[in-house]
């Protein structure tokens, strides 16, 4: 099984989120965890944001470690198709996501990962297997 961790899942890693490690820990060995350059994006934006100083410097390794670890999917052509159909869907029926969030849930679909993510949002989209730890 392949899980793509959301910003939000990364996030908690790097505040070091017992619930989050504790899942991470209970993934079978023959799974693969990864990120994509959407989450990776995401957080380098979050941390670059921040005055230049101790925590940014902390936040900046905890996040190269992180990135280090966990393999990087590129986004796929077929993202972009997932993309099309979920953006169109979701504003259809008056319940758009953020440009991002769309980005992240098409790369999942792409790649058949379960989505690992605390945002309640993903959970509304078909045929996208989510798991909030």
């Amino acid at each position: 099984m392949i899980y793509l961790l959301d910003t939000n899942a990364i996030s908690a890693l790097m505040r070091a989120d017992t619930r989050t490690e504790s899942w991470l820990s209970s993934v079978r060995l023959d799974d693969r965890v990864v990120i994509c350059s959407i989450t990776r994006g995401e957080i380098l934006f979050g941390i670059g944001r921040l005055a230049q100083g101790r925590r940014r410097a902390e936040l900046e390794a905890k996040a190269q470690n992180l990135f280090a670890a966990l393999p990087c999917e590129p986004i796929l052509p077929s993202a972009g198709d997932f993309y099309a159909r979920l953006k169109t869907t979701r504003q259809s029926h008056g319940r758009p996501l953020n440009e991002n969030d769309l980005w992240i849930a098409a790369t999942a679909l792409a790649i058949n990962a379960t989505l690992v993510s605390h945002d309640r949002d993903f959970q509304e989209i078909e045929g996208l297997a989510v798991v909030a730890p």
